[in-house]
């Protein structure tokens, strides 16, 4: 099956394997465009075609037809029904979706759904401040595979700021710390500098605190860098195996 189609719920969660619920990988949101490799009647096996990342679905809403003029910009932004009031439903950060209609401060991306235009930004927008995009989540819970309000792992909260500006950057810790580029060896830490351990990944926000999705504390939140270094070397007998900086 060589078609692309975009997925068109608002998130779902992606498998490792089918039928094993437990393993959650990774996520896919409302408008990511993605390959279908196989399915049968329960099961989609996709291939995300921002990262290439391979997984299992069972949500079968996708479309082959979506041109996203538009863009989530905020944590989660509440879907409107028709009389602009709201639903319990939300649609979260870097979500792309597609206007329809718009009046003065909604625009509708599906019959009877509409997002503020507060909430979002035109699809060609570029977010350069990183700091910006990360500080969204802070206390948002630690959830492994998780890249939404409703949770988010370490390697999501960075990847998703790439994602956002349409720039490729890998899922997984294990092959970000391959992609990217590595600093000097100085423990002089900068601004944007990106430092890497087996499994967990963490932004330096200035030269004496980071922010990371910690799964000792539960949550995004922000730490000093000498001390979050140390307890990972103590806790977990994790050394920083790489470091580098986000380029941009």
């Amino acid at each position: 099956m060589k078609n692309n189609y975009f997925y068109k719920k608002s998130l779902s969660n992606i498998y490792k394997k089918p039928y094993v619920v437990s393993e959650v990988t990774s996520q896919i949101l409302y408008g990511e465009k993605f390959k279908i490799i196989a399915k049968n009647k329960s099961w989609i096996k996709i291939k995300v075609l921002f990262d290439n990342y391979i997984g299992y679905i069972k949500n079968k809403d996708y479309t082959k037809d979506h041109q996203p003029t538009h863009k989530i910009f905020t944590l989660k932004a509440n879907i409107y029904n028709k009389q602009k009031n709201k639903t319990k439903y939300f649609l979260p950060f870097a979500s792309r979706i597609s206007m329809i209609h718009e009046n003065k401060k909604f625009i509708e991306f599906e019959k009877n759904k509409w997002i503020k235009k507060s909430d979002i930004k035109k699809f060609n927008h570029v977010e350069k401040n990183y700091l910006k995009v990360l500080k969204m989540f802070l206390k948002i819970k630690y959830r492994w595979g998780g890249k939404t309000y409703r949770g988010i792992d370490c390697s999501a909260i960075l990847q998703l700021f790439f994602y956002y500006n349409n720039r490729f950057y890998p899922r997984d810790t294990k092959d970000q710390i391959k992609y990217s580029a590595k600093k000097n060896e100085s423990r002089v830490f900068k601004k944007g500098d990106i430092i890497f351990w087996k499994g967990h990944v963490a932004i330096c926000i200035n030269t004496q605190k980071l922010i990371h999705a910690y799964g000792p504390e539960n949550k995004v939140l922000i730490m000093p860098i000498v001390d979050t270094i140390n307890r990972i070397e103590k806790t977990a007998k994790l050394m920083v195996k790489k470091i580098s900086s986000i380029k941009y």
